[in-house]
């Protein structure tokens, strides 16, 4: 971390700010004066007015003014100061659980107060605890606050009151042009938008006007937050622009020659393509024709096919003499794709190529050589893929399958293994977690955007029911009745513990569980730690209908398809996400029968939970459940970027103002077009130090 610099920015010219309090505002990334202006208040209380003591109400957050008739220690469990304190109107409890003796002696009967704090109720009527205050001296005249008072994030060490201190010195030098901020977003623009400058609005967040509404400011609705937040969603989405910019400029392959390998794989395929895979085709192939790198996001819900339209993009790169490579975010989804691909094309002639970290160094190296040999046609991996030794002889197409499961870090590093010569690989993404248009928007933005937005035909929706623990033994039953009607059944143990070793136990007592009270019934099992064959073993004994019921971890998540599968018993529900628990019932329903997934769940639920469950029984649309999804986890878990330092906003929030978005990517356009000096500087401001992820 760099030492704050010393110019006339510097914090160290700031009245009590020393070395040290210099270096602790460092944790809060505040290295200089401007970066104290983008420091901004959680939320405000109003200090602006005094309350008489018999107006206050519990739950009120007030100031109040008054002398203590009583002052005396109580002692409990722990020991704790109680003022009684009285304005004539009323009286209240000052309660003190941490108190000095200099504290007790001075908060004394006759002491006059000017108190701030949260009014609660108390056995012994109202009272406020460890309330901020300050002594009144007699016939003193109180300066109260003119605007609403700020409340700051603070650190250890960096007191609220001493942050506010600082703060006021910088905001005094904003208002009187001795610390000029540029405005970044030209006048006319900002006047057709009907949005505050800069200066205007960080004056207004940080000492609002005491008739401003509070519930405004607590949901980010106040004109001048408004005008921030676009100005910081503005910052971020032209940073993936720029990106986006950046990488149209780089050379990639042309792959545009054409043999019949892709009409050969269109006559095996046991389906017709449906329109919407078709017309994401199209999408591909214009891009991959281009001598820029295609950079294409593909949505589509689970089962909408999105692995064929890989093997297509994939096809179009072996015809023109290059390598493809795909890339998933586990064992068990990269194996899938493994073996998918080499029963669609190994018989055209096609090598396809494993590699993963869990490969032994023998296989491994084997694995490696081919990579960099005119044997690696088709390479299928999980991260193991970009690792250092890892180098392709001439890669002309990456797949990246479930990109939130990767940063946005990752994703960038495979371009790197292209080769020189032949110019940066093109990029296709997939993802079956749709995201919200208005998000993709901001968050994908150097991205273009295809959707896979119809399922192939026959699919029937899912009944989804949710059902207490306490009913397992009906559910049992239901169990044996659909196993003697033929049909097979996926029993699904979650574990809220992150051990492979407990998750596997849990499954195991359950399969044997089930295997006791259902003897008629062929029970096999699957969990994380049995090794690659034992598992593809089970699997391919399930697809072929060698077993009734699959008793499993949530491994069975992606890719897994058996037809006949038509009900799914998933226990402990509540624990699972919305994503997660979409993509397990996406196992079943994918034959002609009508198919059910049964939610059971242990407890009580909590109001987030007992939502989640409930949006899983209301809808089976994918776009539906990740708008919800969206709602209850925010942005970063979603996209994978909560760890990133990418999309870290500071006043913004792209769930809350994703309406703000179509004006964002408007004021985008403009600021291209007709004012380019602007982009880089707003960047700056906004992102600055986290910028870096974008040359990774």
């Amino acid at each position: 971390m760099k030492s704050p610099i010393t110019d006339s920015n510097s914090l160290l010219k700031l009245k009590g700010v020393g070395p040290k309090v210099a270096e602790k505002l460092l944790r809060l990334d505040i290295h200089n004066q401007q970066d104290l202006l983008f420091h901004l208040p959680l939320r405000y209380q109003d200090r602006s007015r005094i309350h008489p003591i018999g107006s206050l109400r519990p739950g009120e957050e007030k100031q109040i003014q008054g002398e203590i008739q009583l002052s005396d220690i109580k002692y409990g469990r722990q020991r704790m100061l109680l003022c009684r304190l009285t304005d004539g109107t009323g009286f209240i409890t000052l309660r003190f659980f941490h108190f000095s003796n200099a504290q007790k002696d001075h908060l004394k009967r006759g002491t006059k107060l000017l108190c701030y704090g949260e009014v609660r109720r108390g056995k012994a009527g109202l009272e406020m605890a460890h309330p901020e205050y300050q002594f009144i001296k007699d016939n003193e005249e109180l300066v109260l606050d003119e605007n609403l008072s700020p409340i700051y994030p603070t650190t250890e060490g960096v007191h609220q009151l001493t942050l506010r201190n600082i703060m006021s010195q910088v905001i005094s030098k904003l208002k009187n042009d001795e610390l000029v901020l540029p405005g970044l977003i030209p006048d006319a623009l900002l006047k057709n938008h009907q949005r505050l400058n800069i200066k205007e609005a960080l004056l207004t967040i940080h000492h609002p006007p005491v008739n401003t509404q509070l519930e405004d400011l607590a949901d980010g609705k106040h004109l001048a937050q408004q005008s921030l937040i676009v100005e910081e969603l503005l910052a971020h989405h032209l940073s993936m622009r720029q990106l986006r910019v950046e990488m149209q400029k780089e050379k990639a392959p042309v792959l545009n020659k054409q043999t019949n390998l892709i009409e050969q794989f269109l006559i095996a395929l046991p389906f017709k393509l449906t329109g919407a895979q078709e017309k994401v085709v199209t999408d591909i192939n214009f891009d991959l024709e281009k001598s820029s790198p295609m950079q294409r996001l593909v949505q589509g819900d689970v089962g909408s096919g999105k692995t064929v339209v890989a093997a297509l993009a994939m096809l179009k790169a072996i015809e023109s003499g290059y390598q493809a490579a795909i890339m998933a975010p586990t064992e068990l989804l990269a194996e899938q794709h493994f073996q998918n691909f080499k029963s669609w094309l190994e018989p055209l002639g096609i090598n396809v190529i494993w590699l993963s970290g869990k490969l032994k160094t023998a296989a491994k190296r084997e694995a490696i050589e081919k990579i960099g040999s005119v044997e690696g046609q088709v390479v299928v991996g999980t991260h193991a893929l970009f690792q250092e030794g890892v180098e392709f002889l001439k890669l002309g197409l990456i797949v990246v399958d479930e990109q939130h499961r990767f940063g946005v870090h990752q994703r960038l590093a495979l371009r790197e293994k292209g080769n020189s010569e032949v110019g940066h690989p093109h990029q296709l993404i997939m993802t079956a977690t749709p995201i919200p248009r208005t998000l993709a928007m901001t968050a994908y933005a150097d991205l273009d955007c295809s959707v896979i937005d119809e399922l192939p035909p026959g699919r029937i929706p899912v009944e989804t029911v949710v059902i207490p623990e306490s009913k397992r033994e009906a559910i049992v039953q239901r169990v044996e009745q659909a196993c003697h009607e033929g049909r097979q059944i996926y029993w699904v143990c979650t574990l809220i513990e992150e051990s492979d070793l407990l998750q596997a136990q849990a499954a195991e007592d359950t399969a044997n569980l089930l295997a006791e009270a259902l003897s008629h019934v062929r029970v096999a099992l699957v969990h994380g730690r049995m090794k690659a064959e034992q598992k593809e073993k089970v699997m391919s004994a399930f697809k072929a209908g060698e077993v009734d019921l699959l008793v499993a971890t949530t491994v069975i998540e992606v890719g897994v398809d058996v037809p006949n599968a038509s009900l799914m018993i998933i226990e402990n529900a509540e624990r699972l996400g919305l994503a997660q628990l979409h993509q397990l019932r996406g196992r079943v329903g994918r034959g002609s029968q009508e198919s059910a997934c049964v939610l059971m769940y242990h407890g009580s639920l909590s109001d987030n939970a007992r939502s989640r469950l409930a949006t899983m029984r209301e809808t089976n649309d994918g776009f539906e459940i990740a708008r919800k999804d969206l709602e209850l986890r925010g942005p970063g878990e979603v996209l994978g970027i909560k760890q990133t330092g990418i999309m870290q906003m500071r006043i913004a929030d792209l769930q809350r103002d994703q309406d703000l978005i179509p004006e964002v990517a408007e004021m985008a356009n403009q600021l291209f077009q007709h004012y380019p000096d602007f982009v880089e500087p707003l960047i700056k401001r906004w992102i600055g130090r986290a910028t870096k992820y974008i040359t990774v």
